[in-house]
């Protein structure tokens, strides 16, 4: 599955939104024409593919390692920090 122009402007704004001022949907809306449901599925899916991987690396590894923890934190509860250890 190649990028098309919609893909490419998904993964850019995932990277870039919290710098954006205002409420991330209306962002979402006004600056991709999708809705922000429309805009969570496919970026789901552009998470498990090959090409999202290649042009955007760290984007998708991050968004990768918390889908698995928001389902271990599901099934697991929410994991509390060991930290400090005495």
């Amino acid at each position: 599955m190649a990028l098309n122009e919609l893909d490419q402007e998904i993964l850019a704004f995932e990277e870039s939104w919290w710098t954006v001022p205002g409420v991330k949907g209306t962002a979402i809306r006004e600056q991709l024409g999708i809705s922000p449901t429309h805009y969570y599925d496919r970026l789901a899916r552009l998470t498990d593919t090959a090409d999202a991987l290649a042009h955007s690396p760290l984007l998708v590894r991050r968004m990768r390692r918390r889908r698995v923890q928001r389902r271990r934190e599901r099934f697991e509860g929410a994991v509390q920090p060991q930290w400090p250890r005495h």
